[in-house]
């Protein structure tokens, strides 16, 4: 079947009115800690005897490496997805299967009747990828799958949006790794 999909419509830059971005307040307080240990070794290192030349540069180098790390974290790694009416963190990722089951897993994605087995197993490499996107609490899931075309995936579905039960039963299915 050929199918045509805009190649604008992807899963992470797709749009849902519950999704939005937030700034982590656990992860900018783990960024504080670890800045502040990088800071108080690079202290320790200049205020050591020069004599100690070799203990001296191994500090400033780990306080240095301390402190560009919290400075990631912060700048980089503070935002997470959250799904608004839970409040609940969103987490992504993506598995893959063969070409072979792509049609049949677009077919129970546009059915959403994730219980009846359907026995599509996830790999760890293939020529079909599919991304997904679940909420921690198990009350939002969003799919969407992928055909290797030489040199990248293609979107070859929509992104499927599921609520509540649906979700859950995804997520079972996803953690399992059969569909």
């Amino acid at each position: 079947m050929n199918q045509t999909i805009t190649a604008d419509v992807r899963l992470l830059s797709a749009s849902h009115p519950h999704i939005t971005k937030h700034t982590s307040i656990f992860s900018l307080v783990v960024s504080s800690f670890i800045a502040l240990a990088g800071v108080a070794v690079i202290l320790i290192a200049l205020d050591l005897d020069q004599s100690a030349s070799t203990l001296c540069m191994s500090l400033l180098t780990i306080g240095t490496i301390l402190f560009l790390l919290a400075l990631y974290r912060f700048f980089w790694r503070s935002k997470e997805m959250v799904y608004l009416p839970t409040g609940s963190s969103v987490k992504g990722g993506c598995c893959y299967l063969d070409i072979d089951h792509l049609q049949q897993m677009q077919e129970l994605l546009e059915r959403g009747e994730f219980e009846s087995l359907k026995n599509i197993p996830i790999k760890m490499s293939g020529n079909a990828r599919l991304d997904y996107m679940v909420s921690k609490d198990g009350k939002f899931a969003a799919a969407q799958l992928y055909r290797f075309i030489p040199y990248t995936y293609e979107p070859f579905s929509r992104v499927y949006y599921y609520t509540e039960a649906d979700s859950a039963s995804f997520a079972r299915r996803l953690n399992t790794g059969i569909f």
